[in-house]
């Protein structure tokens, strides 16, 4: 379980009412009861740009049409983005009129196409960022200081003159915009189109890769935990609520209200942190199952019925976090879900003092690919094999009738291999060492490259389990060949966990993943 996103391009974009009213069934409208008969189901969500015109109505062709909307571009952040104040006035000088800002908020609006946005987007960042005369000037005058003794207040008044000329001038927009009501709903927005378009490539470049760095870091302070509220849904949490989790579930997606219900119900726990500006919207979801020992399997907890209607605490032992999901786009990045999983813990420990057992049940994307790429780069290299045993090659190749890396490959990209209760028994040793070479083993810049390792480990968890058959869906087949991880939290340690993760990159991985690993050592030279 890792922070998965809810992806933006799954969300139509619409009018100021946001996506479509959930049409109910007789059937949901009697397990939901006559009283919410009324009630549309409307997702609470961020609301969307209003629909208007980015400038007058165009009647030419497309190319004039298109150089006329870079024109109004250019007008409006000349417009809009204040300038930066010389630093001896930088007190004194009076904000901006709020029409400015909140002139770019409406255009930006206006503005249907995300190769629009993105244009406006690159313009600004392109630009209105440093000016790099003022910062050489300024380093200049601080490097002087260095080589010659004067005192002390002297040097750090160049060293913040010098800061202040790092500063770009477009973070004076957002600052500003920021003060608008919805202000800062509507960056968090504008940072979900700038990722989206990074990622379509309809924008690239240093600047825009800095100003997402400077948004992000803005929108990390705004959301830091100070300003943001746990709040824990029920079966009796407003429907808005109910059906802004259930469309946010990005890990395992919920099928049904009756499936909803179940997930909120008897020995589960959901939680939401949301933001002091906006109380009641999801910001980011975790979903608990409340067990007697750890979970290796997650259909048992998503598809199974509790053991019963009434908790009975001492059936209680152990607290699965099997789900988390960052519900805005924009949001990347900023650290919420550790915040929100230590909260968690304490809310846990006040309800259930003796619970003493707490551990993820953790996709694993990425394996499949990864495995696919080995056997692919095996398979080029006339046969070589470095991934299976001898007996395994042979076992395999019995079963299937053909080349084991050929094979394989076909089988795994299909999810054939299931039917085969014999084949499933002879992948199990060798998927099950290749997993945990894929998650200890496999690394970005010396941390682990899956990123929910990563997030876990960074928490100060401990790598405990890998589970064989662990998710028999279709998305888990396809992402991982069926396999999870139980990353447990150790609460005492935790702490000296991630310092050591973090300082020195050392992973602490439990004996059985451990064992896997020497064993893919043994059988590979990966």
């Amino acid at each position: 379980m890792g922070p998965a996103r809810a992806g933006s391009r799954n969300r139509k974009r619409g009018g100021a009412g946001g996506l479509a009213p959930r049409q109910l069934s007789p059937g949901i409208m009697r397990v939901l009861g006559p009283g919410l008969s009324a009630r549309l189901l409307l997702p609470l969500w961020f609301p969307l740009r209003p629909r208007q015109p980015p400038g007058p109505q165009l009647s030419s062709g497309p190319v004039a049409a298109a150089g006329a909307l870079q024109r109004a571009m250019d007008e409006l952040l000349l417009r809009a983005v204040p300038p930066t104040p010389a630093y001896e006035l930088r007190e004194k000088t009076p904000a901006p009129a709020e029409g400015q800002c909140a002139d770019f908020v409406s255009f930006y609006g206006g503005l249907a196409e995300v190769a629009q946005r993105a244009e406006l987007l690159g313009r600004l960042a392109q630009g209105f960022g440093v000016d790099h005369g003022q910062v050489a000037e300024q380093s200049a005058g601080v490097l002087q200081l260095r080589q010659q003794p004067r005192e002390a207040a002297v040097l750090l008044q160049a060293e913040d003159r010098l800061r202040y000329a790092l500063v770009p001038r477009y973070r004076g927009l957002f600052h500003y915009i920021s003060k608008l009501d919805g202000g800062v709903r509507f960056l968090v927005q504008l940072r979900a189109d700038l990722l989206e378009a990074q990622a379509l490539k309809l924008v690239e470049g240093p600047h825009v890769r800095e100003m997402n760095g400077v948004l992000k870091g803005m929108l990390s302070e705004w959301f830091s935990s100070g300003f943001l509220s746990l709040e824990r849904v029920t079966w009796h949490s407003p429907c808005e609520v109910l059906q802004r989790i259930s469309e946010a579930e990005a890990v395992h997606p919920v099928k049904n209200w009756m499936d909803m219900k179940r997930r909120v119900g008897p020995y589960r726990r959901c939680y939401f942190f949301s933001h002091c500006s906006t109380p009641g919207e999801p910001l980011i979801v975790l979903h608990v199952a409340l067990t007697s020992d750890i979970s290796n399997n997650i259909q048992a907890i998503v598809k199974e019925c509790p053991p019963s209607e009434t908790e009975e605490r001492n059936r209680i032992a152990a607290a699965i976090f099997y789900s988390l999901s960052l519900t805005q786009q924009g949001l990347q990045g900023v650290e919420l879900g550790t915040f929100l999983i230590k909260r968690v813990v304490k809310e846990l420990q006040k309800e259930f003092p003796h619970l003493g057992a707490f551990s993820s049940l953790s996709p694993i994307p990425g394996f499949t690919k990864w495995l696919l790429g080995l056997l692919n780069s095996q398979t080029k290299e006339h046969g070589r094999n470095e991934l299976f045993t001898d007996s395994e090659c042979k076992e395999i190749t019995e079963i299937t009738g053909g080349p084991i890396q050929e094979t394989l490959k076909v089988m795994l990209s299909s999810n054939e291999w299931v039917k085969s209760e014999k084949l499933v028994r002879a992948l199990q040793a060798p998927l099950m060492r290749l997993c945990a070479w894929y998650l200890y083993g496999e690394k970005h810049r010396g941390f682990a490259l899956n990123p929910v390792a990563n997030f876990h480990l960074q928490n100060g968890a401990v790598m405990w389990r890998i589970n064989w058959m662990a998710d028999s869906s279709l998305r888990g087949l396809t992402g991982s060949c069926g396999l999870m991880v139980n990353y447990r939290y150790y609460l005492e340690e935790t702490g000296p966990n991630s310092i050591a993760y973090l300082g020195s990159k050392n992973i602490k991985a439990s004996e059985q993943v451990l064992s896997l690993v020497a064993q893919f050592q043994k059988n590979s030279k990966l």
